[in-house]
């Protein structure tokens, strides 16, 4: 078989550690764990780019680094390393995660569709990945089998790049940042060219955080998602959640009214007040989201005398924080009597969330909406606003001073086109959450551009929350990190 790249066979490929992932899906699973253990699922893969397309050789090779998925596992370093890192994790989930392997013969499929087959490792044609099984069994696959993707891709179809300069790059780019009061972190896993490459970014980035002249600016390397790296290099791992628990939830329930207040209790419910807590806006459109944002986590005593009616499993249990006590999830439909306007109730998830993530949509309106939301609650606590769609260092010092501007903590989560590497576009690859307990999972967003899922069901639930729908100049996902290597400028994302 074709060796693809020759500057890659002194490399190790592939993935080799379960840490080598996002850390939202380990703390997704946690929750997975305690709540909804038996939901099947189904996820599907889409790719954005069409014009970066996998030829044959590149679908073998990724054929058989999925089936070399189901060969690891965690070692007792790694588990210990998790006890002392992420003490949010419960005991029973490491306990959990310590025996558990993937299985990849009976959990995913991997096939190829040629444009024109003649038979050659050449052929070029459409990679088609599908995963199914229970969500706590199959939840870890999407950041492993992405990350795949894009290594089959430039291994084999792009060589027409160098591991020269990668580190410094990522280097100036941090320093840049950092001098410039930016606090950010890693985030480039699922689109990375591959493991060498983010690596080398890796190392960039830290040796730019040490740098005695980047200390005496105001920003900071926060960490990085990759769990690996972060226990690799020493840095906090970073991340709460994904879009993938609202849609299972909602799905699930299939009560998209009241998802993300179930989303939100569940989480809560896991963690605890305060921990993990920067909230995901945009699933379902952020007017939504802020919807349930605003009200109040229930009593011990109001949980156990609330009567909502659920669509979740029966032998779904309920969720329980230390600090507040029990946390009766459902459809959410609470009674008036129990309502915020007529009686004392704890606070708020507005309040005890420490800030937001923007995912999609225009990220100065965000930061408009957010500041007159807080403003509505009379919240007077600085909040934080994590940045994450499509960033260069141009757009981070904007958005940094229209948030400061607002009274935010700005902060920013995206090194795709670093973590990719000098002279290569990212494919723009996803796997989305499909199914849950039968019924179709969909993601609406902040941007018509990001719509995934059923399409039938995307109109059906618009149409049910009332959403209205958002354009925005910089939606196409065709070209989001740019052309011929150039990265998206202030111009085009706000033209």
């Amino acid at each position: 078989m074709d060796e693809g790249h020759p500057k890659l066979k002194e490399l190790p490929e592939g993935i080799f550690s379960l840490l080598d992932t996002d850390l939202y899906k380990l703390t997704m699973q946690c929750a997975i764990l305690k709540y909804l253990p038996d939901i099947q699922v189904t996820y599907a893969f889409t790719n954005r780019t069409p014009n970066m397309r996998l030829n044959r050789a590149a679908y073998y090779w990724m054929r058989d680094q999925v089936a070399k998925l189901g060969n690891i596992s965690l070692s007792s370093e790694e588990v210990n390393y998790l006890k002392t890192s992420c003490t949010y994790l419960t005991d029973s989930y490491l306990r959990f995660l310590s025996s558990f392997r993937l299985n990849p013969s009976k959990q995913v499929k991997v096939s190829f569709t040629p444009l024109e087959d003649t038979g050659s490792l050449e052929d070029v044609g459409d990679l088609h990945l599908d995963v199914g099984g229970l969500w706590l069994d199959t939840i870890l696959y999407e950041i492993p089998l992405l990350a795949l993707t894009s290594e089959a891709y430039f291994r084999f179809c792009d060589n027409d790049w160098t591991y020269d300069g990668q580190e410094e790059k990522a280097y100036q780019k941090a320093m840049n940042l950092i001098q410039g009061g930016c606090s950010f972190s890693e985030f480039g896993t699922r689109r990375r060219r591959d493991h060498h490459t983010q690596d080398l970014v890796m190392k960039g980035l830290t040796k730019a955080a040490g740098n005695t002249k980047a200390k005496e600016g105001k920003g900071k390397l926060s960490g990085t998602s990759n769990v690996h790296f972060a226990k690799k290099y020493g840095i906090p791992p970073v991340g709460t959640v994904a879009h993938e628990w609202f849609m299972g939830i909602a799905s699930i329930t299939n009560d998209y009214e009241h998802a993300n207040e179930t989303a939100l209790r569940y989480w809560v419910g896991c963690f605890g007040e305060g921990v993990l807590g920067i909230a995901l806006t945009d699933t379902f459109g952020t007017p939504i989201f802020l919807k349930a944002f605003r009200k109040s986590m229930p009593s011990v005593a109001e949980a156990e005398k609330d009567s909502v009616t659920t669509l979740l499993p029966e032998t779904l249990r309920p969720a329980f924080s230390e600090t507040n006590g029990v946390v009766n999830l459902g459809s959410s439909q609470i009674s008036p009597e129990n309502s915020v306007a007529n009686r004392d109730r704890p606070k708020t998830y507005a309040q005890i969330f420490r800030g937001v993530r923007q995912d999609s949509g225009n990220p100065l309106e965000f930061v408009k909406l957010m500041r007159d939301f807080y403003d509505s609650e009379s919240i007077t606590d600085r909040k934080t606003i994590v940045f994450s769609d499509s960033l260069n260092i141009e757009l981070c010092l904007q958005y940094k001073e229209a948030a400061e501007e607002a009274g935010f903590i700005p902060t920013f989560d995206d090194f795709t086109h670093a973590s990719n590497g000098k002279k290569s576009i990212p494919m723009n690859i996803v796997i989305k959450l499909s199914s849950a307990s039968g019924r179709p999972a969909v993601k609406i967003s902040d941007n018509v551009g990001k719509n995934t899922g059923d399409l039938e069901t995307v109109h059906e639930v618009k149409k049910t929350l009332g959403y209205i729908e958002k354009y925005w100049a910089f939606s196409d996902e065709r070209t989001r990190w740019g052309k011929e290597s150039q990265e998206v400028t202030t111009a085009e994302a706000q033209a």
